[in-house]
């Protein structure tokens, strides 16, 4: 096992007026953002096998929430770096996160690969707000690493984790975007397509109002959204803030038609055609937004990787189009200079 090391990726430090405090007039640290190299996590299953490559890392997110990472290093030495992260429940050693991980940093391009507040058993409990503050921390641990060039990527329900992220940091070291099985716009999907159920939807939405306003914003709702979410996801009993901040088509901005518009960056779009979680008109929803009157985004590609199966979550999940997905993420990076 390696040596544990505890780093510090980033600090946010306040000074005190000496009128306050006229005795000491240094800065302290009000927040921080921390990692360690750990040996391997509990619990991970026994075929996640990630290489002589991969360094395990718990990270600290500046409001003191940790999270599970795998650092996939290329072997060419490359300062470029991926930052990674799944879909509702995902986590790093599944797919695609764990085929992107090893076939990208086989390429020549390293890859942190993070689990967030919302993988496993915290799925749909948590507030979207609160994710940007996992990836804030791992795009610091991937400077503090020494890592040049950053690109993001977000899988399924993650892809509107980077765009929020993309479009809200402008940083100039960030040089691309990559969505995967993206949908277009969570509010009205869930209203529409998931619940497809008006009185149910309107009346979760109460209680989720209610819950919010006394205090009960983490706490589960009473009722199932709908079957659909419990296929897609796993679950479909949501917190008061997890439908709040993604589902309410009145509150969530958990949009990708609104963000993606927004983002300064190169943007690749991959969907596999056997994809029934997320359809096949909603990567055109995207392509519209993206290119439309007034966009920031400097240019867009989209890729459908054929599948001649059934539709299935496998191909949500990449599972029959593993080499076809690294091919294509690793050609356009290398394209654009990742």
């Amino acid at each position: 096992m390696n040596p544990v090391r505890l780093l510090t990726a980033g600090l946010l430090t306040v000074a005190l007026p000496l009128a306050a405090h006229p005795q000491d007039s240094k800065l302290r640290v009000a927040a921080a953002i921390t990692y360690e190299e750990t040996g391997r996590p509990q619990g991970l299953p026994e075929a996640f096998q990630p290489g002589s490559s991969a360094t395990f890392l718990t990270i600290t997110s500046i409001d003191g929430y940790q999270n599970n990472a795998v650092l996939w290093r290329s072997s060419k030495g490359s300062d470029s770096l991926v930052v990674s992260t799944g879909g509702s429940g995902g986590a790093y050693d599944a797919d695609p996160l764990s085929n992107l991980g090893r076939g990208l940093s086989d390429a020549g391009t390293s890859v942190l690969s993070i689990n967030t507040r919302q993988t496993g058993d915290r799925v749909n409990t948590d507030n979207f707000f609160d994710i940007g503050r996992d990836l804030d921390a791992a795009v610091k641990v991937a400077r503090s690493l020494g890592y040049k060039t950053i690109a993001l990527h977000g899988h399924s329900l993650g892809n509107i984790h980077v765009q929020f992220y993309a479009a809200t940091h402008w940083d100039s070291d960030i040089k691309g975007v990559v969505l995967t099985s993206a949908f277009a716009d969570l509010p009205w999907k869930s209203r529409n397509m998931l619940v497809q159920d008006e009185a149910r939807y309107l009346e979760l939405r109460n209680i989720a109002h209610d819950y919010q306003r006394s205090g009960k914003a983490a706490e589960r709702l009473p009722k199932e959204m709908s079957e659909r979410l419990r296929r897609a996801s796993g679950s479909s009993i949501v917190t008061s803030q997890h439908f709040l901040t993604y589902r309410s088509t009145e509150a969530s901005t958990a949009s990708g038609v609104y963000w993606i518009k927004r983002i300064p960056y190169p943007i690749l779009l991959v969907r596999d055609e056997a994809d029934p979680i997320n359809t096949d008109f909603e990567p055109y929803m995207l392509l519209s937004a993206a290119t439309s009157e007034g966009t920031l985004v400097p240019s867009i590609h989209f890729e459908l990787l054929t599948n001649p199966n059934p539709p299935s979550y496998r191909a949500h999940m990449f599972i029959e189009n593993r080499e076809a997905l690294v091919r294509t993420v690793s050609a356009w990076l290398k394209a654009g200079g990742l």
